[in-house]
């Protein structure tokens, strides 16, 4: 017991220290060599630069964090539907899996001209954006997880007389969950990474936007203050399924 809690622990602690020294570094190599703000401003620039746009970044980050949340949340909805689906209808597969591995081949900003010109340069173009990144990696996850279900143990509860759906629930959910909520933790960074990059090429708030503003007025420091705000959003989310992860795992 005494292992497992110092475990995370010493993890945490080991974190702090190589972030401390990173920064060290990085303030060191900026103010030490003399670099410009354009190749890399210190840690102390960007603090002071994030403090005093700090409601501006504040209420960027909650727009960012809305499209990011509401498009992952659709797309796991979506991805999940589509996996199920095909487990209950086998030769869904067939249809369903190609069509969606073509969509992907592109890269889903590839899609954002299209998307913004049916949906606006609003919140539900991002949502929409978001919802595509993330239901594919969501589906793929689910099917995997379905998949690798025990065939003895299916045929076992057919000869119980279980139906196709009660053979779902009872054996290939509870199989599937362990892969499905790692697909969705890895997702959380992805629905952050494509709102920013829509909103870079047109919205009306958000941290993409302020970045692309940014860079018009060539406030680099503005930029990797940004970038410091989409980081630790994108590091709380991470965070925050992978406790919920832990907690509905929790005989893992």
């Amino acid at each position: 017991m005494s292992r497992a809690l110092a475990s995370p622990s010493l993890a945490v602690q080991r974190g702090i220290l190589g972030a401390v020294l990173l920064v060290a570094c990085w303030e060191g190599a900026a103010r030490g060599l003399h670099l410009p703000a354009y190749v890399l401003p210190a840690v102390s620039d960007i603090l002071a630069g994030l403090w005093s746009k700090r409601v501006t970044l504040i209420d960027a980050a909650g727009y960012t964090l809305l499209e990011a949340l509401v498009g992952y949340g659709l797309g796991c909805l979506i991805g999940i539907g589509l996996a199920v689906a095909i487990a209950l209808v086998p030769a869904l597969r067939s249809a369903i899996l190609p069509f969606a591995t073509a969509i992907n081949s592109v890269p889903v900003v590839g899609y954002s001209p299209l998307i913004l010109l049916w949906f606006g340069i609003g919140v539900s173009s991002k949502i929409v954006m978001v919802a595509m990144a993330v239901s594919f990696t969501i589906l793929l996850s689910m099917l995997a997880g379905l998949d690798r279900v025990d065939r003895r143990a299916v045929d076992l509860m057919k000869s119980f007389g279980a139906s196709r759906f009660g053979v779902l629930w009872r054996l290939r959910l509870p199989t599937a969950l362990p892969l499905l909520l790692s697909g969705m933790r890895v997702s959380t960074v992805r629905s952050v990474i494509v709102a920013i990059v829509t909103e870079m090429l047109g919205a009306q708030g958000g941290l993409g936007w302020v970045i692309y503003q940014a860079v018009l007025q060539i406030d680099f420091v503005q930029v990797w203050a940004a970038i410091f705000v989409a980081s630790a959003a994108s590091l709380a989310f991470f965070g925050l399924i992978g406790f919920l992860e832990r907690k509905i795992l929790f005989w893992t």
